[in-house]
């Protein structure tokens, strides 16, 4: 195990060197300061595919989830990439989620911050951007946007995506924009919804779907 310790940071190492004049600190407070995480983001992602193994009725157990699960996949970049973040660390955060997101699909910016035992299920198109909240015990299906209102460098340091208050489930397809849209705890957000305003703790938002039955041609004679 110490074998394998030294050799992930001997590889990092190789590739803070190019960073060096980006780096806040010396490369070896960056090096320490990366290391000192990994106690925290192994008890999150173990969190993380708890919440999987339990929510997700398909799932066999938490070794299933994680050696094959693209949602935990995602997440687990995430968390290292997040670290790299907090450490001050260029460049290698968005190349590790980008790689992510070419292998499962799941967009996760480096900077979003996400609470623990965050579940993903399935997560194809799913896209979490920059400026994202999330808070405990959520979770996304496939193709949810967790986005901005619209697109603009000059808003570059300002919160432009919501934030999501723990135990929030958000359905295939939803839509959520825009830095100052907060969805209370406990809420529940169906799927192919719009959302670029605030509701409350323990709401319900739905898509409501017109059903037309046509009516039936002539049958010939």
């Amino acid at each position: 195990m110490q074998g394998a310790f030294t050799e992930l940071r001997n590889r990092l190492d190789c590739m803070l060197t190019p960073l060096i004049p980006q780096l806040k600190q010396s490369k070896e407070e960056v090096l320490d300061a990366v290391f000192g995480q990994i106690p925290d983001i192994y008890e999150m992602l173990l969190r993380d595919a708890k919440s999987i193994t339990e929510n997700d009725p398909a799932s066999v157990s938490m070794e299933e989830v994680i050696a094959l699960y693209p949602g935990f996949s995602a997440i687990a970049t995430y968390r290292v990439a997040h670290s790299f973040v907090k450490c001050g660390i260029p460049l290698l955060p968005r190349m590790l989620t980008e790689y992510a997101h070419s292998q499962t699909g799941i967009d996760i910016h480096p900077n979003a911050v996400i609470g623990h035992s965050f579940f993903i299920d399935h997560g194809t198109g799913i896209v979490i951007g920059e400026t994202t909240n999330i808070g405990n015990n959520v979770k996304l299906y496939q193709g949810v946007t967790l986005g901005a209102t619209h697109v603009s460098k000059s808003l570059a340091s300002k919160k432009r995506h919501p934030t999501i208050e723990d135990n929030v489930v958000v359905y295939a397809n939803a839509t959520i924009l825009g830095g100052d849209t907060v969805i209370g705890q406990d809420s529940i957000i169906g799927g192919n919804a719009w959302l670029v305003r605030s509701v409350p703790p323990y709401s319900m938002v739905y898509h409501q779907s017109k059903v037309e039955v046509r009516p039936q041609a002539a049958s010939a004679t």
